[in-house]
């Protein structure tokens, strides 16, 4: 463990990491996300979620029995203001393996020349190059932080705008299960995310996309949020019903 590794570990509370470990540990298990021998490729957006997940993975590489190996893979999208160098440099102190990949994923899909949503096309472009890029490294799982709010959140874009109930899984296998996308922080709350990103004191590095402050998944989180301020179980009700559908009392087409 790096020396600011170890200064940033010693002011976490053995409360708040025995939680969101609880509940990392919780996904893995009940998915069986993660094998013995399995190189796992972590997408670093920069965010919080995203080094929190590289954070808890490489701190339950000494904990646990299961031997695996990790890469991150920061795709920079090209916008002006990005902050790649700064990520690389703090993975570094850290001890992440990080590999920086340079593209114009972002201007091309905001261009005029686009006649799809910018988001939709950005993130293709961006999950493509990822998975290329985690069988260059040969790792079998690929790793997102995305977290229990997100994954209600993208239920309730998808119903929107999509006109399906559909969301993130936890696990999921592409190209006849040569690639595995695994979700460890499923079950994390996004606020417990929020506490240890502060605990650890990670940097924050600002997305630059232009479309991050007036996204659709913006204005549900802003709804979600109103709803959860009234009633504090909602939420929890919200995510264990996409484990509880009845489908006798769903219309069929």
């Amino acid at each position: 463990m790096t020396e600011a590794r170890e200064r940033r570990s010693a002011s976490l509370s053995p409360r708040l990491y025995k939680a969101i470990n609880r509940d990392v540990g919780r996904a893995i298990h009940r998915y069986r996300m993660i094998a013995d021998g399995d190189r796992i490729a972590v997408g670093v957006s920069g965010g919080k979620d995203s080094i929190a997940l590289m954070w808890m993975l490489h701190e339950r590489q000494s904990r646990v029995p299961v031997h695996y190996e990790l890469q991150g893979i920061h795709i920079d999208l090209g916008f002006a203001g990005a902050r790649s160098r700064e990520i690389a440099e703090f993975s570094e102190t850290m001890g992440f393996d990080l590999h920086v990949e340079i593209t114009d994923y972002g201007p091309v899909a905001h261009s005029t020349a686009n006649r799809e949503n910018p988001c939709f096309l950005c993130s293709r472009l961006r999950k493509k190059r990822l998975f290329e890029l985690a069988s260059r490294y040969r790792c079998n799982k690929v790793a997102l932080g995305h977290h229990k709010d997100d994954i209600i959140e993208t239920l309730f874009l998808n119903m929107c705008y999509a006109g399906e109930i559909s969301t993130m899984v936890p696990l999921q296998s592409f190209f006849g299960g040569e690639i595995t996308v695994i979700r460890p922080l499923a079950f994390v709350d996004e606020a417990a995310i929020q506490r240890l990103a502060g605990a650890l004191r990670f940097p924050e590095f600002p997305n630059p996309c232009p479309s991050s402050t007036q996204s659709k998944r913006k204005e549900i989180k802003t709804l979600l949020q109103e709803l959860y301020r009234s009633n504090r179980n909602i939420k929890g009700n919200l995510f264990r019903a996409l484990s509880n559908v009845r489908w006798d009392y769903l219309p069929k087409q």
